[in-house]
């Protein structure tokens, strides 16, 4: 394997209102993806609970809790790095919880948290309507954090769609977006791929989107397609299962400052004539390390 490349995971589940159950089968397939030579393993938007909001209340921890401490294991055991794509935490309002990533590094200690910015309050007569932020209470972080293979640009599922966000974590030293997602299935239908490459090729950035797939008991659908793109637009795995999958692929991570290096998006940028602040506010670093 090259000095820039870097074997990664999407997990593909089919969560649904049993917590413990979803638990155990991340915990498997975080175990498969390991054993398959990944180092970095992302899970999907809610993965450990994906059921009534009604039941938001019960099942939201903190952060560290239970679930990441279980997760905390795995990790330390395996020595890979483990993304829970996201979960329920609590807040402050007693009302609603924060749809929260975790990064647990590879000895089991919390890297990094991202708690979804955009939520997804939408209204498609017929066809989609949903109201997270009756129960989700939005972040008001943009976070970059430094794993020892990548940078790592955080996001959630909805994020996708305000392309402003990925500009700026590219802007912060992005190399690699995860977008963690329960994609809505007539959404996605039309708008997941081409979103994913976009955000990947205006940015020359990796993106790994591990997804939820199927329809819950509640009747809940997501897309699925679990995907990992190159910096040029390149679909380098994609998932074909309608149930759980273990996405692997080498990425070679010279090809994002090669990519860069021949259209060269981020300093050809006019912010002056956009109207947005000068590229040293803009680009300043949100990383939980401090750098």
């Amino acid at each position: 394997m090259g000095a820039g490349q870097i074997t990664v995971a999407a997990v593909q589940l089919t969560s649904g209102a049993d917590a413990q159950s979803n638990v155990d089968t991340a915990i498997d397939l975080v175990v498969d993806a390991a054993g398959q030579g990944a180092s970095y393993i992302q899970l999907p938007e809610y993965f450990n609970y994906y059921g009534p909001a009604s039941n938001y209340g019960a099942v939201g921890e903190s952060v560290p809790g239970p679930t990441t401490e279980r997760f905390a294991e795995i990790a330390a055991q395996k020595k890979v790095t483990v993304h829970l794509g996201s979960m329920l935490e609590k807040s402050g309002d007693g009302a609603k919880c924060f749809n929260t990533s975790v990064i647990i590094n590879d000895d089991g200690s919390i890297g990094a948290t991202y708690r979804k910015a955009h939520l997804f309050d939408v209204d498609v007569p017929g066809k989609v309507s949903y109201m997270e932020s009756r129960a989700i209470a939005a972040g008001n972080d943009i976070v970059v954090v430094k794993l020892p293979m990548f940078d790592l640009g955080m996001s959630i599922c909805f994020d996708l769609r305000f392309p402003e966000l990925y500009r700026t974590l590219a802007l912060r030293g992005a190399t690699v977006f995860a977008i963690p997602s329960a994609f809505n299935a007539v959404t996605g239908n039309a708008h997941w791929d081409v979103l994913i490459k976009s955000r990947a090729i205006e940015n020359h950035a990796f993106v790994i989107a591990a997804a939820q797939a199927g329809t819950t008991n509640e009747g809940l659908s997501s897309y699925g397609h679990s995907i990992i793109v190159g910096p040029w637009g390149e679909v380098i795995a994609e998932s074909t299962s309608k149930g759980e999958d273990v996405l692997v692929a080498t990425i070679d991570l010279d090809e994002v400052s090669r990519r860069r290096s021949q259209i060269a998006v981020l300093e050809l940028r006019r912010p002056d004539l956009y109207g947005l602040k000068a590229d040293s506010d803009e680009t300043k670093a949100t990383r939980p390390d401090g750098d």
